[in-house]
């Protein structure tokens, strides 16, 4: 029944979207015709018909309709209720579904304010967002189908991934698909610009608030992933360069770029090609991305499709958006006229630009490099943290710096001011020559990083206190952002260079002594769970240094549907550091292996993030006057 009726909500889905292209084509070509009754009515069906065939399949999902191949091969009725509803964007075609769901109601919401735009620019961007929409449930229908029948019908599904049975991952694909997703209104609001001449102010202005909508999303969705990465793969860190984080990083990079040329685009009318490009490579990245992660390209414990018919239909709707979309750029964009003389903000946004786009290079080649080198030579080559920091990091110093000027320097004007800028840099510099006293840290590269983001983070507070002073409140969102970065990047680099990790072998009984710490292992407890059985150890750490005790319990779960071991770690956090603990059987042997970690400041790189995304969602319906 469920089969039946979603089958054909994706089919009447399908219909309605050509029509709304068709009668968007009519309307466009009689010149006098107003914006039709029946285009609103279609747009508001269309997104209502495709929301309610999401929710049937969660509602397939929560009543265990193993009738349908995905719900059997990704539920299981031991499931708890919010890992059957997660289930339903857990694989891929169900996060599919979510993904047009997502795309057609964003169609709605730029529906909704139409009045607020010029005729054509509205009809040419309905078009390409209906048409993406078309392309995508086209693939749905014919190789993703999530209402596809299995006879018969079993008792009982297959489960899960126990990986994705965790709270912060039933909300990071929700959380980055809004950022994903919402990338496609400004897509096709460019087309819609380059088709209709829209002015360039008037074109920022319509897209700057969804910028901010997927630009705080896309920040929030990484920061989940990453808080779950760090606590269930046992690896015990937030960021592993892995393909598939770096798939979620390459539009960051344009959202970021994008969110300050638009800035500049309605305030000065410059930058308009920056503009277009930003916004048509950034949901291209996404799909890319996409590809990446579903076509089976990649190994990664992120994957969840590896499916070459799929990979093909990716690349073949990657291929044509990319192709049409730069295709219409480079027919229709006017050469810009950008004259800029001297060293003011737009200099440093356009050196923002470009630094982005050095970052996004770096990353989109350290990813698919060695997919190509494994293509051509059959040799595998990995590309790790490594490389990122020897590539990137050196930039980011000089970046940092550029960030902390820049916004203190005036539109079209001078430069900054010469005296706070030597003030603050050597406030920084002695700052750090107090840290090289007392930590001993030799590290060139990580005492520039140190100086380079306390400078930031200065600069960015002495803005914030001239804000409040002249109540210039609109430049809240830059503060927020810039503060967030500068805490972001001087606590990365503290927690990397001061953490300790120590790996030993112990069995239940036996006390192990290493650096200031001692390790015992009291024993192991063995009991059940709904869908799991667990070993859990208990464990004590006796930091002799300062005499500080404190106890650990993590576990090994062992899932029957499907069959998995996970590790699951033990972690103590104050606002000082985390002590991280996990342990992993040694086959045939009554030996455990156990990684201790200490991981300083942890919590505050956390916490980092959640500053800078404020940035972009701070004073939402307030339009800047600054960056």
């Amino acid at each position: 029944m469920l089969s039946l009726f979603g089958n054909s909500l994706i089919l009447i889905s399908i219909l309605t979207s050509i029509l709304i292209v068709l009668k968007s084509i009519l309307t466009l070509n009689n010149k006098a015709s107003l914006i039709s009754i029946n285009i609103n009515n279609l747009i508001t069906f269309q997104t209502s018909i495709i929301i309610v065939s999401f929710l049937t399949l969660v509602s397939a999902f929560i009543i265990s309709d193993f009738s349908l191949i995905t719900v059997y091969q990704n539920s299981h009725t031991l499931k708890p209720l919010i890992y059957k509803i997660a289930g339903s964007w857990g694989n891929h075609e169900g996060s599919l579904l979510m993904w047009i769901a997502l795309m057609s109601l964003f169609s709605f919401l730029f529906f909704i304010k139409k009045n607020r735009y010029k005729r054509e620019y509205f009809l040419f961007t309905l078009i390409a967002q209906t048409s993406l929409i078309l392309l995508f449930l086209i693939f749905l229908i014919f190789s993703s189908n999530p209402f596809l029948k299995i006879l018969p019908e079993p008792m009982e599904g297959l489960g899960l991934n126990p990986i994705l049975q965790d709270p912060a991952l039933a909300i990071h694909p929700p959380l980055l698909y809004i950022g994903f997703v919402g990338s496609s209104i400004y897509f096709s609001a460019a087309i819609g610009a380059l088709m209709s001449n829209i002015d360039g102010a008037d074109f920022a202005k319509s897209i700057k608030n969804w910028i901010k909508i997927t630009w705080f999303f896309q920040t929030i969705g990484i920061l989940a992933g990453s808080i779950w990465a760090y606590y269930e793969l046992g690896w015990g860190g937030f960021w592993f360069w892995d393909p598939v984080e770096n798939a979620s990083l390459l539009p960051w990079f344009c959202m970021t770029a994008l969110l300050h040329s638009v800035i500049v685009l309605e305030k000065k009318k410059q930058l308009f090609s920056w503009v277009l490009v930003l916004c048509l490579m950034t949901f291209c990245l996404t799909i890319a991305g996409t590809f990446l992660v579903r076509s089976g390209v990649l190994n990664s414990v992120h994957t969840f499709a590896n499916d070459p018919q799929r990979g093909l239909f990716i690349l073949i709707i990657l291929s044509v958006t990319l192709i049409t979309s730069f295709g219409v750029y480079f027919l229709k964009n006017k050469e810009e006229n950008y004259n800029n003389s001297g060293i003011n903000r737009e200099t440093f946004i356009v050196t923002n630009n470009w630094f982005m786009m050095f970052y996004l290079l770096t990353v989109f080649l350290g990813t698919v490099y060695p997919i190509f080198t494994e293509v051509i030579s059959d040799i595998k080559v990995s590309v790790g943290p490594p490389f990122y920091n020897t590539v990137i990091i050196p930039f980011v110093v000089i970046f940092l710096l550029f960030m902390g000027i820049g916004p203190n320097s005036k539109w079209g004007g001078k430069f900054i001011n010469l005296k706070i800028f030597f003030l603050v840099l050597l406030a920084a510099i002695f700052i750090n020559v107090i840290l090289i006293y007392l930590l001993d840290t030799k590290s060139i590269l990580f005492n520039l990083i140190f100086i380079s983001s306390l400078f930031l983070i200065f600069y960015t507070l002495i803005d914030s206190i001239k804000s409040i002073r002249s109540k210039f409140l609109f430049r809240t969102p830059r503060i927020f952002a810039h503060l967030g970065f500068g805490l972001l990047v001087l606590f990365i680099g503290l927690n990397e260079n001061f953490s300790k990790e120590f790996d030993i072998n112990l069995k239940p009984g036996e006390t192990k002594k290493i650096d200031n710490y001692e390790i015992i292992f009291d024993n192991l407890l063995f009991y059940k769970k709904s869908n799991y059985n667990v070993v859990a150890g208990n464990f004590t750490v006796m930091n002799n240094k300062s005499n500080d005790l404190k106890k650990f319990k993590p576990e090994i779960r062992i899932y029957k549907d499907p069959e998995t071991l996970t590790f699951e770690a033990s972690i103590k956090t104050n606002l000082l550091s985390d002590q991280y603990l996990t342990m992993s059987n040694i086959q045939s042997s009554d030996y455990y292996n156990i990684r201790f970690q200490e991981k300083p400041l942890m919590i505050w790189i956390w916490v980092s993030v959640i500053i800078m995304s404020l940035g972009g969602i701070t004073r939402f319906y307030r339009s800047e006057n600054n960056l």
